[in-house]
């Protein structure tokens, strides 16, 4: 009962994060990208107060036996760090780093860990959030920064192919992910035949 509350502690937050950061799909969105990551992270200053709350709830060699409680919420703020660790710096964030962010363990011994298949999970809803991202970018008339999700996303598509995944979930969402990539590249796709893209890269002009 007492995991209850804090996990719905967890997800109120997560929702609050997700509301703040769907901001950015928004025309004028694009423009405040910095000043919403920016509140994202202090949202994170309440995830980590709630994490420490949630490790005290439970003996910490008995963390698989609850994981199926905070499992769902903890692959929602991976998502969410990994969304906002990309809109800062168009890189992918390491499980170390969304361990750092969220205020727990990247090790297992070390007790409240991130486990790598929640890790996994979050990356793989970050794709989809980038390919709506990439859509949205062109009705912004932003034509530059599909092409940079586009080569992003083509390089997590090329990392997840090395791994074995036999976790059944997983390898489910990562059937999703080759719809993403096939939803970017017709965006791409849309933008050379439109000439546009040559326009962006010029636009670009060696940005990042």
């Amino acid at each position: 009962q007492e995991i209850r509350k804090v996990v719905q502690a967890l997800e109120q937050t997560a929702r609050e994060i997700l509301t703040l950061l769907q901001g950015v799909h928004q025309g004028p969105g694009f423009q405040h990208i910095p000043k919403k990551c920016q509140k994202a992270r202090e949202h994170f200053g309440t995830v980590r107060t709630q994490m420490e709350s949630l490790k005290t709830k439970f003996p910490s060699d008995q963390y698989y036996r609850f994981h199926e409680h905070w499992r769902f919420v903890l692959q929602r703020l991976v998502f969410l760090a990994a969304f906002v660790v990309y809109l800062e710096s168009e890189t992918l964030v390491t499980r170390e780093a969304v361990a750092e962010i969220l205020g727990i363990e990247a090790d297992r011994e070390r007790g409240f860990h991130l486990d790598i298949e929640d890790y996994l999970s979050g990356v793989l809803t970050l794709a989809s959030e980038l390919a709506r991202l990439a859509v949205n970018s062109v009705t912004a008339g932003d034509y530059a920064r599909p092409l940079r999700i586009s080569a992003f996303i083509n390089e997590l598509d090329s990392g997840f192919r090395l791994l074995n995944l036999k976790n059944d979930s997983l390898r489910k969402r990562y059937d999703g992910l080759k719809y993403d990539v096939k939803k970017i590249e017709e965006v791409v796709y849309d933008l050379s035949i439109r000439g546009l893209n040559k326009e962006a890269t010029v636009g670009a002009g060696g940005e990042k």
